[in-house]
């Protein structure tokens, strides 16, 4: 690759600055954004490769902004005559429009990981011979063991970001994660269990024995549990969360709900609630993409703002949303360094970094231990939110029983219904245990994913409807 994305343009750097500048003219914000991505997938199922992929990919996204209008074209050609098309087609969008172009992102000198490839080593072969012992090892551990599926995956993103008034920032990206899943059965009954690991790092800790074996170890531990789950009942139950992972129903049913666009047009359940009580005192929510290495961290996010540490709700109260460049502007506030994109195809919008509940002051087995007759949920796995009303629904992949303040029988098809909102208010106790996931998590919205985390401590949350099983 050349020192810049820039350099394959026919166009000079000048000559793209000038013709940016020509396109922008009028606009209230835009830029020219430009990536170089690397990808990798190995997939070992049943006691084989099943696939293996790598590519390639470049192009670049132009966005004009005028007002509440959006004028974005892209491609994956690095071309003048690429560049020349999408800038007639993009230009469109500030015709009569006289907009004052918005200052520029402060820069940083903060940087939240490294840049080197994490595809080129260890080596594919090395790769394999990973997910051959991880097979090899689960199959010999036990007997109840009858499939293991094994994935690494890689991504080594580098973007450029050009403004009209000539700033250019450039960030590089590595990403990688690895997952195994493990089918475990008695009789004619089977069920499975998994677990996963990553972050914005190279793969070397996870190649560790220590670290892969822990990985496959809990997948198979939750494969055993659920083997002997029983029927979840249905009714009004006083609820436990786990740490760490459980954090994906507060990212769902209250994140996306705290993303400007979704208020600034009204959608919200939480709109026009700033200042107010949106949760039981106690409760603080932030988002973070400024934790090292983390999946859901970004040293700028993808309209060139360093990423921030914003406190979303502050001990119940609504404090504050996750802003892009565009929604902040237009709602009189300030961007927080949320602004999002999958790739140069997309435009970018407001979307969570690292989202997670600080700590209260219970310990974890205080909160069970004051639950009489109740649900103790460590593990989810999909789940739906409306943001509109808050209503969601999250199925639980591990769950337990708890009587009289102790962990009882585990649990088979407990799903948790209720309301964003409504649930926040419900919280009773806070751990003193956060934690966040083991990076993992990978959000969706209009049609775009981008890696995020989550994080809480152990919560109860008094009286949550359970959808059961149970006859």
């Amino acid at each position: 690759m050349a020192a810049s994305l820039l350099d394959h343009f026919d166009l000079s750097r000048d000559g793209v600055e000038a013709l940016l500048g020509e396109t922008l003219h009028g606009a209230d914000d835009g830029e020219l954004f430009l990536e170089y991505r690397e990808s990798e997938s190995l997939v070992f199922d049943n006691g084989r490769l099943k696939s293996g992929s790598f590519n390639t990919g470049q192009g670049f996204g132009l966005r004009a902004v005028a007002g509440e209008a959006v004028g974005y074209a892209h491609a994956g050609d690095l071309s003048e005559a690429a560049l020349r098309r999408a800038a007639d087609a993009v230009r469109a969008v500030t015709t009569g429009y006289s907009g004052r172009y918005s200052e520029p992102p402060q820069g940083t000198n903060q940087k939240l990981y490294g840049e080197e490839n994490p595809i080129p080593a260890p080596s594919f072969e090395a790769k394999v011979r990973l997910l051959q012992e991880i097979d090899a090892y689960l199959r010999g551990k036990d007997e109840a063991v009858r499939q293991v599926s094994a994935t690494l995956g890689a991504t080594w993103q580098t973007v450029e970001i050009l403004r009209a008034d000539g700033q250019l920032v450039k960030d590089v990206r590595p990403l990688v994660r690895i997952n195994v899943s493990v089918v475990a059965g008695r009789g004619d009954r089977q069920e499975t269990g998994s677990y996963g690991a990553g972050g914005r790092l190279g793969f070397g800790e996870f190649f560790a024995a220590d670290s892969w074996r822990k990985i496959a170890d809990e997948a198979l531990r939750q494969a055993l549990v659920n083997l002997e789950a029983v029927p979840a009942p249905a009714g009004n139950f006083d609820i436990v969360l786990g740490a760490g992972w459980p954090g994906v129903m507060l990212h769902e049913a209250v994140g996306h709900g705290l993303e400007g666009d979704f208020n600034r047009k009204k959608t919200s359940a939480f709109a026009g609630l700033m200042g107010q009580q949106v949760a039981a005192k106690g409760v603080t929510v932030v988002d973070d993409g400024t934790i090292a290495e983390r999946r859901g961290s970004l040293t700028i996010d993808d309209e060139g703002m360093p990423t921030n540490h914003t406190v979303l709700i502050e001990d119940g109260k609504l404090v504050g949303y996750m802003q892009d460049r565009q929604n902040a502007r237009l709602m009189g506030m300030r961007p927080t360094g949320n602004g999002r994109r999958e790739s140069y195809a997309h435009v970018p919008m407001p979307r969570m970094t690292n989202t997670f509940m600080l700590n209260g002051d219970k310990t974890p087995a205080e909160i069970i231990a004051s639950v009489k007759d109740g649900i103790y949920a460590v593990s989810f796995g999909g789940g739906q939110v409306d943001i509109t009303s808050g209503k969601f629904v999250f199925g639980c992949t591990e769950a337990y029983r708890i009587r009289d303040g102790k962990v009882q029988e585990p649990l088979k098809g407990a799903m948790l219904i209720g309301n964003g909102p409504d649930a926040m208010h419900r919280v009773s106790m806070i751990g003193n245990d956060m934690a966040l996931d083991t990076g993992i998590g990978m959000c969706g919205k209009n049609g775009q994913g981008v890696p995020v985390g989550v994080g809480q401590p152990h919560l109860r949350m008094d009286q949550i409807t359970v959808g059961g099983t149970q006859a």
